[in-house]
């Protein structure tokens, strides 16, 4: 939904992504429960030039950050030899906004480091955590008592994310997901990610549809500025569509 799972597709493969976050739904039907609300989207585009490598570009609405991402596959689970798979992803986002935005250009970039670790328990159930490092070069900042410019978040942040997928059937699997943020800002703490949802499948597609809290969708953003409170009823609708092609 949210996070990047363990798996990288095998060589040749295209992939095009279409992910959507509809406004929180706490409004009611001021915007027909966030449907009308401000959205927020990211379409990306990734491809497998080698096996276990997976390279890719995407662009997202909220403060039209471009992403430039990779993945790749450090080990594979199997049976009775590796208990686990790993994988490293990676990105570098750019802040394409207006540069009256930014004092200097390198104040528009930010960086995401995940070591995805997964395991398949059972035939219909796999878990994985993964722990999570987001860097700003900039983060808003504020002037106190004494006239000095003091930052509001740290540049760092550090994270834990946990997924778990239940397969219902042979096309469609329960989804969920939790993001907890570790580290601890002098101010505006995020909030954590949940979300949980339905995921269906077939040779070429792959479509989810979930609630959750978190309205960004690039990873350091909603790692680092997640406000929306999910028991206060701040959480959100939102969709995923993969389509795979391979070469």
């Amino acid at each position: 939904m949210d996070n990047q799972t363990v798996m990288v597709p095998i060589k040749g493969t295209l992939e095009f992504d279409i992910q959507h976050r509809f406004g929180t739904v706490n409004n009611g039907v001021k915007d027909l429960y966030g449907f009308f609300a401000p959205s927020n989207i990211r379409l990306g585009i990734s491809y497998a030039p080698i096996q276990k490598l997976f390279v890719g570009v995407g662009i997202t609405k909220e403060r039209m950050q471009v992403d430039f991402n990779i993945k790749y596959a450090l080990l594979q689970q199997t049976h009775g030899k590796i208990p686990v798979s790993i994988s490293y992803f990676g990105n570098m986002v750019i802040d394409a906004r207006d540069k009256a935005n930014f004092r200097y250009d390198v104040d528009r970039l930010s960086y995401f480091n995940q070591l995805i670790i997964a395991r398949k328990l059972t035939e219909k159930f796999s878990v994985q955590v993964s722990p999570t490092f987001s860097w700003f070069n900039n983060v808003e900042g504020y002037v106190n008592s004494k006239g000095e410019i003091l930052n509001k978040m740290k540049n760092s942040h550090l994270a834990v994310s946990m997924l778990g997928r239940y397969r219902i059937s042979e096309k469609s699997a329960i989804i969920a997901g939790y993001d907890q943020p570790l580290t601890q800002h002098p101010a505006n703490n995020p909030h954590p990610n949940i979300c949980f949802g339905l995921e269906t499948t077939t040779s070429a597609h792959a479509f989810q549809v979930f609630v959750g809290n978190a309205f960004g969708i690039v990873p350091q953003s909603y790692n680092m500025f997640n406000q929306n409170d999910f028991t206060k009823g701040q959480f959100l609708i939102g969709f995923n569509i993969t389509r795979l092609w391979n070469f």
